[in-house]
């Protein structure tokens, strides 16, 4: 199994302060070590069977402070790793082409959800910074170059501002994060999450069914979001559907086994296309198998 969405993140120190107030209220109440190194995410993907995992970038710290996530893909062959950088920065293209030098670094996320002066803080489904970032065509060629996948958390409000940056580089990988806050009651026929119908006509770009257990609003197996895993493989095909734990973030309401043996309640998912979501897909996609 490879889980395409894990966090980790190393202690507070003189060089990287924790200075992420909100987060670190939420880190206050995950059922974790406060410190939850690679070390400890990888014991847990040992009890929960999993075998490899992606650390993306955790704000712990400054937003674009990507040191432990370099650390963690450089120095663990189990583990890959998302980098979170700023598009506008003047030095954007230098600092993606840094990272992806690191071995196991797979590419960069984009916070789109969040307000621009308060990444990561927050979630605003106005905010339009994505579309003004489709612009920075050093940072893109930049991407083009190294091959990064380009991972974003957007609303499903904002998908016309993803449109607009898959059809500028349709060259490029994209995975969508966890429903784009899709809930239970956002229908998938109509309105704005039906646009991933959009998406899926372009190949380079696949979706995440992960932090389910926070998305939904019933109790394992989170029955009430069946329907959008459905709706997701019949619209993408099971080898651009992608699973994510989102782990330790959903730590505060469920154990880690839970966010994958999940799946095994879906009808109408086979044991191929669970294989596929956990494993394979995600794999494919990003260029690591074939």
């Amino acid at each position: 199994m490879l889980d395409s969405h894990t966090h980790a993140w190393g202690p507070a120190s003189e060089a990287h302060p924790w200075v992420n107030g909100p987060i670190l209220d939420l880190v206050d109440g995950f059922d974790v070590h406060t410190v939850y190194t690679a070390d400890r995410l990888l014991d847990d993907m040992d009890r929960a069977g999993v075998d490899e995992a992606v650390v993306v970038g955790y704000p712990i710290c400054d937003w674009t402070d990507n040191w432990y996530t370099l650390r963690a893909a450089a120095e663990h062959d189990r583990l890959y790793g998302i980098v979170m950088l700023d598009p506008f920065a003047d030095d954007a293209a230098a600092q993606l082409r840094r990272c992806m030098e690191t071995d196991g670094i797979l590419g960069v996320r984009l916070g789109a959800a969040c307000p621009y002066d308060r990444m990561w803080e927050t979630f605003d489904p106005d905010v339009t910074w994505l579309r003004d970032a489709v612009e920075e065509t050093d940072f893109w060629e930049a991407a083009v170059e190294t091959d990064a996948a380009v991972q974003i958390l957007c609303d499903h409000r904002q998908l016309d501002q993803a449109i607009e940056l898959v059809e500028a580089y349709p060259e490029l990988s994209y995975l969508f994060d966890h429903f784009a806050h899709a809930g239970p009651k956002t229908p998938t026929d109509r309105g704005t999450f039906a646009r991933f119908e959009e998406l899926a006509a372009f190949d380079s770009v696949a979706v995440k069914v992960s932090e389910v257990p926070h998305i939904s609003e019933s109790a394992f197996p989170y029955a009430d979001m069946h329907d959008h895993v459905r709706w997701f493989l019949d619209t993408f095909g099971r080898e651009r559907v992608v699973w994510g734990s989102d782990y330790p973030n959903v730590s505060d309401i469920t154990a880690y086994p839970e966010t994958h043996t999940w799946l095994r309640h879906v009808d109408g998912l086979s044991a191929k296309d669970r294989e596929w979501i956990t494993e394979k897909s995600f794999a494919r996609h990003v260029g690591l198998t074939d």
